[in-house]
């Protein structure tokens, strides 16, 4: 059980990578939405991420406890279920995919209100309640921008 809440919580060990494990994380979930993940239907796509979010919860809160570590920086895929929340609905266009993961990025690193205070939840609730509140500020600016841009959303 230790072994697969490792891989899960590090997203394949690229939570190991030395330079911004975070933010390649992001890119490769943004890379897979881009490539494959966007032809999913709206409703099948949405219960995997929420089905992605609650076992990294579990995953995140057995690793972080293996590591004696609130929020250990190996763990990753917060970052990945953040991404995949931004780009719901949004249309894969190159540009698109681009301005949600850089919204993501920024929003996941300055954590404005309420974001920081999400990290005191306990456990992996902790380590996951940032990244989804960082996704929804990110997904909330990246439609109202497609809105007034005149682009259909899905």
């Amino acid at each position: 059980m230790r072994f697969a809440a490792k891989i899960i919580a590090t997203f394949f060990c690229l939570g190991y990578v030395p330079l911004a494990p975070g933010t390649l994380a992001s890119l490769v979930a943004a890379l897979l939405y881009y490539f494959w993940l966007h032809s999913f239907p709206f409703p099948l796509y949405a219960s995997l991420v929420l089905l992605l979010i609650v076992v990294s919860v579990a995953a995140s809160s057995i690793q972080a406890r293996a590591l004696n570590q609130k929020d250990p920086g190996v763990i990753v895929i917060d970052e990945v279920c953040g991404q995949l929340a931004v780009l719901s609905l949004v249309p894969a266009t190159a540009a698109n995919v681009l301005a949600g993961f850089i919204l993501f990025r920024i929003f996941d690193i300055v954590k404005p209100f309420p974001v920081r205070r999400a990290e005191s939840l306990p456990g992996g609730w902790g380590i996951m309640a940032d990244d989804l509140a960082a996704a929804a500020y990110s997904a909330a600016l990246l439609h109202i921008f497609l809105y007034f841009r005149g682009a259909r959303l899905i």
